[in-house]
């Protein structure tokens, strides 16, 4: 039998990588104020930003495009994303919305309100910022485990039961919901297992708190269920998903991630009680409830998609594929969390640049340092994106110091992983002449998105 585990799938359409040189980046990063965000995608050789909406659709998709229904009100593609929805996620009551950022945004607004508490096992940038929008507190609870980077554990995603009980005995009247996010985005794409989530499901409804759950990447954490849980080696993909959120009362969902969509998200619910609430505020925002912000063509390609990103073939591809590159990096002595996720590899900033002060942001400089020597666009996730600017001018910082390389769905070979892992190492080598920076201007909220930087003086 052979060992080399192949993409299934054939390519059908091409996009051409424009090449740039060492020159060219420095100028162009310059340009972009030291923000990777802005670059233009055009500038980038291999763009691990995001994962969210940069995959490559597939044929049945393009083809269920063609039957989009485009009426303003109960289009025939709503009621067949719905049927999906329900079938997959054992929910009756189903909304759309353009991405998932929107999701939370209208569920949040919906039944949070100002000095609210709300427990996660981490909550992602967009998350958390529409809570503290909302003046609620996002308080991460995720397991000790899952803040130490080259610490070996199968479910570093799962949510510090302890910790949480204490919270809901402490603070219960301040807490609207519990959630919960897989696989877990801040944290390495770790995954929760099947008991975590079970048993936080049963702490919540014993001190009668609704359950919702994150769910862009269900279908992977559901395949490292399948891998890494005793007792689900033989259980189906489509069983553990249909068990993952028979737990939960609600879900918000970036269909960007694991419904291979360019663009999407919903909220779905157990039962109506939310619904009245979170129809009126989508309607305020988004659009009609049955269009929610989305083209009916966009509904019909997610419904397909939902039910590809389910496949188990494509899930084992998927997630070997980060493991490829983690044991490239291994091998190289690159710092990265392990074991490695499901859609993203993350190298640990502070191994990397070990000399480097955390006021100098070592994991935004990481992310510059990869464009530049090899025109490689991740993402940072450290103390820019989850550290704070203090209103006496000092600041705070982020537990970890971690670049994102998160991998467009069905869209780079094992080529690109190649270049990639010699990049890295490539800048590894160079470390002692990485330069830090320092943010010259930055907004009040998801500053990494357009806060402008400048270098560190040596």
């Amino acid at each position: 039998m052979p060992k080399t585990l192949i993409e299934p799938f054939r390519i059908k359409s091409i996009e051409p990588i424009r090449m740039t040189t060492r020159a060219e980046r420095e100028r162009l990063l310059e340009e972009a104020k030291l923000n990777v965000f802005k670059l233009h995608a055009e500038d980038v050789l291999i763009d691990w930003l995001t994962d969210s909406g940069t995959g490559a659709m597939s044929s049945r998709q393009w083809g269920a495009i063609m039957e989009g229904d485009e009426s303003y009100a109960g289009a025939r593609s709503f009621y067949r994303l719905e049927a999906v929805i329900q079938k997959i996620t054992g929910m009756n009551f189903f909304v759309p919305t353009h991405q998932g950022r929107a999701a939370e945004k209208v569920l949040f607004t919906a039944v949070c309100k100002q000095g609210d508490v709300v427990p996660n096992n981490c909550h992602f940038d967009t998350t958390r910022a529409n809570l503290e929008y909302l003046g609620v507190d996002a308080r991460d609870l995720v397991i000790a485990e899952g803040l130490q980077p080259s610490l070996i554990h199968p479910f570093k995603g799962n949510i510090d039961l302890e910790r949480v009980e204490a919270l809901l005995k402490e603070q219960g009247d301040r807490i609207p919901f519990g959630m919960i996010t897989v696989t877990n985005n801040t944290g390495g794409g770790q995954p929760v297992s099947m008991a975590n989530i079970r048993a936080y499901a049963a702490l919540l409804k014993q001190h009668g708190k609704p359950f919702i759950m994150d769910v862009c990447r269900f279908s992977e954490n559901a395949m490292f269920i399948k891998m890494r849980e005793p007792g689900y080696e033989h259980t189906p993909i489509r069983d553990i998903v249909k068990e993952m959120f028979s737990y939960a009362d609600a879900a918000t969902m970036s269909a960007k991630k694991d419904g291979m969509v360019n663009i999407g998200g919903f909220i779905v619910l157990r039962r109506e009680e939310w619904m009245d609430a979170v129809r009126n505020v989508l309607i305020l925002t988004e659009g009609f409830p049955t269009y929610g912000g989305l083209a009916g063509r966009d509904l019909e390609a997610l419904a397909v998609g939902l039910e590809e990103g389910m496949d188990e073939d494509y899930l084992r591809y998927r997630l070997r594929t980060a493991e490829y590159l983690g044991e490239r990096l291994e091998a190289a002595g690159v710092g990265f969390v392990r074991p490695t996720g499901g859609h993203a590899v993350y190298l640990d900033a502070r191994t990397v640049l070990p000399d480097m002060p955390v006021a100098h942001y070592p994991a935004w400089a990481l992310c510059n340092a990869l464009y530049l020597e090899g025109g490689i666009r991740g993402v940072e996730i450290g103390s820019v994106m989850f550290g704070k600017r203090l209103d006496d001018g000092t600041e705070t910082y982020h537990s970890m110091e971690l670049v994102r390389l998160a991998f467009p769905r069905r869209m780079y070979t094992q080529s690109h992983f190649d270049y990639a892992a010699e990049v890295i190492d490539e800048v590894k080598q160079q470390a002692a002449g990485i330069r830090g920076v320092r943010i010259t201007k930055q907004p009040p909220f998801l500053r990494h998105f357009t806060c402008k930087c400048a270098w560190v003086d040596r």
